[in-house]
């Protein structure tokens, strides 16, 4: 024999009953089949009874609609010979709650009987259509069954009385009986009761208790029991087996698959409970067992608990007395104020204790009035509460047989920027559970699931500034990586949002690499970076990346606010790094103090590995003597390409033409930007500067530096034939130039520097670089040369920071 039970929503439509039809005719072995109200009636229902209390006769239509859809529902299911007989059954019950609302609607009061008495005629009502529908049914009215019994102002389940009425009801099994579930009966005043919300899962595990049945089936509209709440986690998935604790612990804590005292009944008899879709029969479906079968993931679920509110007990008094947590507990349960979590410190000073919003002000009024005279001596403090939380349980029985997971947990929301209020780890190791703000909650589901399923790969979120050329690139170059990533490394590469001066698009699911650029020039979202920091703060995704690929000053402004969101940050702009030291330095610790990335190892030698390389080098315990350093790919291409054949003039041209200058290449030739490397570059070896500290030499004069852009090309051939003198005269004792940034005992400069035969730096070419580095260590230079400039190779090195970020 098997109990089957369907929820609200296998009964809310014509369409959804059918599917209930098929499946039940489909069972070969006698059955109970327990239904809930249409989707939506209790609800409906309750408000129906509260406007009444209010006098409003608005509830009349409404009833009269709920009417409507209940015939419309016999209409359109039931055959037209059995018709009649149900459409006066059910017309009958609506003149009663009819009868009884106008009462209300007349004296203007609702007692808890009535409200009771209203709000069982969904089950009532939903019960006879779907006995009428299956053939052969037979229809039992549950209030004959289950019997409750008032203690502490609760109705509480008779087990003895309700399993005898069970027995007798069922001393011969007809193939299909079909109950309402929720409803019961009093048993010494015989009033209509009710077993609280989601009370038709318990009616179901009270019948199959009482009959040994073999199976207990929970027919939902989700395959199975999920990982987590798919609503808020897409890639939540089916748990094929959990056990009845795993089970009880997540349901406790907000999973609405089974109500949470659905399982106590069954498991006294080991009975199994299946978790099934009404809507897709064959999928995948779970199975609450005593013993599940082993998983390889260290837990088997999350749920949460999306309103909760704390309320905290504190005060030197509560230190060692005992009887303390007894009295604070009989004083919340006589009032009947649940706690559906408890957390106390180890010095036994404060108690916080988990209730519904609704009663938290009641709840603190209570304990302060159990301890009034602790308080007035000042012994204790008056109770403290808070609201806008909300409380995530992470369940499995592998928790207490991998060491580890809880550091994990909280590891992962730590870097995530999310804050935990109060925590609770049950004795028995197969639950964490814990509070933050409501505002963190989805984001923490998230990160959690994230980090402890998806184990296969690891997911980044990247908001994106800056579409120029290396933010073009770096597009490119993710489109086409993403599926090694994905396969080869287990990363999975989102582009949630990306941002230009004009336009910008945001989509937490992910925007289409392929087409980013297209969708970008069509959208109509405003861009620029006031509106992506709003963006967000607004999607609070977890593991989230801003990759800034601008040189706005105005950018690095809000590295500070990110940071303290614990967002990580990759940046080509190398403003910040090289700003004010007091904010570097302030940018260094905060990323460190929260577990955040800040890299910008682009910054200088675009894809070098030269700021990693200085990171290595003093973090175990190297120190830097001096570097010397050609640092700017544009003026190595210019002093690299002078020729008897091609002056300073056209060289210039050549670097602008090429890709390797700034529009404006008065920026490349002032050597500022080399200025900010060697900063860059100092502060990473230890050292305490700013960029006014460099001396830097200028080799045209600054005059050329004023004035428009046109004036400069003018002017420019002006110093060809002097510098082609010296260049020859260089060239004739077998030197050359090169711009050089030079670090030495503790002193920087840059500027155009004579470099001889033999020495490193005379045979670079192109739009090269090179760093000699001298440490400790070292004292023969360590070099690091290669590519220095354009587009490719810097997005590329932007890309090795996002992989650095992932820990790849």
């Amino acid at each position: 024999m098997k109990v089957l039970k369907f929820g609200g929503t296998s009964v809310g439509t014509p369409e959804s009953l059918l599917c209930v039809k098929r499946i039940v005719e489909t069972v070969e072995t006698p059955i109970i089949v327990v239904v809930s109200a249409l989707g939506g009636v209790t609800d409906q229902l309750i408000c129906l009874s509260q406007e009444a209390q209010t006098g409003d006769v608005a509830y009349v239509a409404q009833l009269a609609a709920l009417h409507q859809r209940h015939k419309e529902m016999v209409q359109a299911l039931i055959t037209s010979d059995r018709q009649t007989e149900l459409l006066g059954r059910v017309q009958a019950h609506f003149d009663e709650l009819g009868s009884i609302l106008h009462g209300v609607s007349l004296i203007q009061d609702l007692t808890r009987k009535t409200a009771d008495a209203i709000v069982a005629y969904g089950e009532r009502i939903s019960s006879l259509i779907v006995a009428a529908l299956i053939d052969g049914a037979r229809h039992l009215d549950s209030r004959d069954l289950i019997t409750t019994v008032q203690q502490e102002g609760k109705n509480v389940v008779d087990f003895e009385t309700t399993n005898a009425h069970i027995r007798n009801a069922f001393a011969t099994l007809p193939a299909v009986t079909v109950m309402g579930g929720f409803i019961s009966r009093d048993g010494e005043t015989q009033r209509t009761t009710n077993l609280g919300r989601g009370g038709s899962d318990y009616t179901a595990a009270i019948l199959a208790a009482a009959l040994e049945a073999e199976v207990l089936e929970i027919w939902t509209d989700v395959d199975g029991f999920m990982t987590a709440d798919p609503r808020v986690i897409p890639t939540a998935f089916t748990i094929d087996e959990l056990s009845y604790a795993e089970a009880t612990e997540l349901c406790n804590f907000g999973a609405k698959v089974v109500y949470p005292p659905t399982i106590y009944p069954v498991c006294a008899k080991e009975i199994p409970i299946l978790i099934r879709n009404t809507f897709n029969p064959a999928g995948k479906q779970s199975i609450i067992k005593k013993e599940a079968a082993k998983s390889d993931r260290l837990i088997r679920g999350i749920s949460s608990v999306n309103d909760t509110a704390l309320v905290t007990v504190s005060g030197m008094a509560m230190v060692g007395v005992v009887g303390v947590n007894h009295r604070i507990f009989s004083a919340l349960a006589k009032e009947g104020v649940s706690v559906f979590m408890v957390a106390q410190t180890a010095s036994e000073t404060s108690t916080s204790l988990c209730v519904t919003p609704n009663d938290v002000e009641r709840a603190a009024q209570l304990l302060d009035e159990e301890f009034a005279q602790e308080i007035a001596a000042g012994a204790m403090n008056p109770a403290e509460w808070r609201v806008g939380l909300a409380t995530v349980a992470v369940v499995g029985e592998n928790l207490r047989q991998h060491t580890g997971t809880v550091g994990k947990l909280f590891s992962v929301l730590g870097r995530n920027g999310i804050g935990v209020c109060a925590v609770a780890l049950g004795a028995l190791e197969t639950s964490v559970s814990f509070v933050v703000a409501r505002d963190q909650l989805k984001k923490a589901l998230n990160v959690l699931h994230d980090s402890f399923f998806l184990a296969d790969y690891e997911e980044l979120n990247l908001f994106l500034c800056g579409t120029g050329t290396v933010g073009g690139q770096l597009l490119e170059q993710l489109a086409a990586q993403a599926d090694h990533l994905r396969e080869q490394h287990g990363l999975k590469i989102n582009l949630v949002g990306l941002t230009g001066q004009r336009h910008a698009l945001y989509d937490a699911e992910g925007i289409d690499l392929a087409n980013c650029r297209r969708q970008l020039a069509e959208s109509t979202t405003p861009g620029g970076v006031e509106r992506m920091m709003e963006e967000i703060s607004r999607m609070n995704i977890f593991n989230s990346v801003f990759v800034d690929c601008t040189a706005s000053a105005e950018v690095s402004t809000h590295y500070e606010r990110l940071l303290a969101q614990n967002v990580n940050i990759v940046t080509a702009n190398k403003l910040a790094a090289s700003g004010e030291y007091d904010t570097y330095r302030r940018l260094k610790v905060m990323a460190r103090d929260r577990g955040v990335k800040f890299h910008f190892e682009t910054n200088v030698g675009a894809g070098l590995p030269i700021i990693n390389t200085i990171n290595d080098l003093t973090a175990s315990g190297d120190r830097v003597l001096s570097i010397e350093a050609v640092l700017s790919g544009t003026l190595n291409y210019v002093f690299s390409t002078l020729s008897a054949d091609v002056p300073l003039s056209q060289a210039v041209h050549l670097a602008q033409e090429n890709g390797y200058s700034e529009p404006d290449p008065r920026i490349d030739l002032c050597g500022m930007d080399v200025v900010r490397k060697l900063t860059i570059l100092a502060r990473e070896s230890g050292y305490r500067v700013n960029t006014t500290d460099i001396e830097q030499q200028l080799f045209l004069p600054a005059a050329m530096f004023e004035g428009t852009l046109n004036d400069f090309w003018a002017q420019l051939p002006n110093f060809d034939a002097e510098f082609e003198a010296q260049r020859a005269r260089l060239a004739a004792k077998g030197k050359c130039w090169r711009f050089v940034a030079e670090w030495r005992n503790g002193k920087g400069r840059v500027g155009l520097k004579e470099i001889v035969q033999g020495h490193p730096l005379y045979h670079l070419e192109g739009s090269n670089n090179i760093v000699c580095l001298t440490t400790e260590r070292y004292d023969a230079p360590m070099l690091i040369q290669g590519y220095g400039a354009g587009a490719e190779v810097t997005a590329a090195g932007v890309f090795a920071d996002i992989m650095r970020v992932a820990n790849i």
